[in-house]
């Protein structure tokens, strides 16, 4: 969200006096007024988000998800990884890693206070993605100068985060879909869509393989019983359904298909 001004008033809050929905971050007690983000910081943030939560390492994340590591201090990242239980109300502590998206109106004051804040209750690592001028990301670690890193380049949050994330993923749709199908392809075990379709050729190949062996069974009047017929339907291995089917050409009963070389 885009920071406006503190709120014009002396009075300090707890974070438990601000409800989900007010407009407020809360730093040392003090009222921070948000704005609605505009359509570009909206677009970017949603990308980073689906790239992000999509990793295989992730096991949740969320977006303005309000934390509060101590009873004065309320923040909310645009985009936090880790540490976002699904269940209502503020979130005690910090995320590991926190990504904020930096557009027209940003209050630059308030958002170096905001990486600050959430180092030093722990978060390891944030990222502040710059949509004005030239794109490129801040990666704030606690201990450490602030470095950048430019499109073309990758991002990386070991332990955190099982894969490079290209810095252009996070606010490219582009970019960040073809990370996002990488990732959830991951999840289910594939490490690419060339291994999926690899694995769709290897399986329509078997089951062609499985088809022929059923065939010269019959043609040769070898009877098979339920079990045998589905372990070959079952079985996936070419090379095993290949060498049944040269046995089947010449052995005189089906229990000689299936004996160990």
């Amino acid at each position: 969200m885009t920071k406006n001004r503190p709120y014009p008033t002396s009075r300090r809050f707890q974070a438990d006096e601000i409800r989900e929905g007010d407009p407020y971050e809360l730093s040392n007690g003090i009222a921070i007024q948000c704005s609605p983000t505009g359509g570009r910081g909206s677009d970017a943030a949603a990308t980073g988000a689906a790239v992000l939560k999509s990793d295989p390492a992730v096991e949740s994340a969320g977006v303005d998800t309000g934390y509060s590591p101590a009873p004065d201090t309320l923040r909310a990242p645009d985009v936090a990884v880790g540490n976002v239980p699904s269940e209502p109300g503020w979130v005690q502590g910090v995320p590991p890693l926190a990504v904020d998206y930096a557009d027209t109106g940003q209050d630059e004051a308030d958002l170096a206070v905001k990486i600050r804040e959430l180092l030093a209750a722990g978060t390891k690592v944030i990222w502040v993605v710059r949509l004005i001028g030239p794109r490129r990301v801040e990666v704030h670690e606690a201990g450490r100068e602030m470095w950048l890193v430019h499109p073309g380049d990758e991002l990386e949050a070991p332990g955190i985060l099982r894969n490079p994330v290209p810095v252009e993923a996070l606010y490219d749709w582009q970019v960040g879909q073809e990370v996002t199908l990488r990732n959830l392809l991951q999840r289910h075990g594939f490490e690419s869509l060339e291994a999926v379709q690899a694995e769709s050729e290897d399986r329509g190949r078997a089951e062609g393989k499985a088809e022929t062996l059923l065939t010269v069974l019959e043609a040769r009047g070898l009877k098979l019983t339920e079990e045998q017929r589905r372990r070959i339907l079952a079985t996936t291995d070419f090379s095993t359904l290949e060498r049944w089917v040269r046995r089947a050409a010449v052995v005189s009963s089906v229990v000689e298909v299936f004996e160990e070389s």
